[in-house]
């Protein structure tokens, strides 16, 4: 091997070779796959154009444009792979779309988390809104201060007779 160099942050590796019989040199491509391992067993290699097609039905109608998507599924792809897994199971990546998509758009979220967690009744719709408007609520919520409980007041003495400061 004469060279080695990472590219898309380490997902592809391209070294230059050379033939020990010839001399002559040349390149090598290795890319680290991702397999999802659907609910039926079949294996099938990880495609972000499948998460933005399942994320845009959800969008539809929403004001989400391709670049957000194209972004939501890049993100998902990179928390997938900083598993460090090479194969991962399907509903893993149902949950790792559902936490970038409640923060791109709230409705395509309950419109996927409907379908993803299989919603049966009006109780879970409204369990998932309840969630969100929690999270609301605490993001409405002032943060403690950083300096804790505020500072005692130095003690300032009384005339005991009067009940006045001196």
């Amino acid at each position: 091997m004469v060279d080695s160099r990472e590219q898309d942050e380490g997902q592809v590796i391209r070294r230059r070779r050379s033939c020990q019989a010839c001399s002559k040199r040349f390149t090598t491509v290795e890319e680290a796959t991702l397999a999802v391992i659907k609910r039926s067993g079949v294996t099938e290699p990880f495609s972000r154009q499948k998460v933005i097609n399942g994320v845009r039905r959800a969008c539809q109608g929403r004001p989400v444009d391709e670049d957000a998507l194209a972004q939501l599924a890049q993100t998902v792809e990179d928390s997938i792979r900083a598993t460090g897994s090479a194969e991962v199971p399907a509903p893993e990546v149902g949950l790792a779309i559902l936490g970038p998509l409640r923060e791109l758009d709230e409705v395509a979220y309950l419109r996927f988390a409907s379908v993803y967690q299989s919603f049966s009744s009006i109780e879970d719709f409204e369990k998932a809104i309840g969630d969100l408007r929690s999270e609301h609520r605490r993001q409405q919520q002032p943060a403690p201060s950083p300096a804790g409980p505020p500072a005692p007041q130095p003690h300032q003495p009384t005339d005991q007779r009067a009940g006045t400061t001196s």
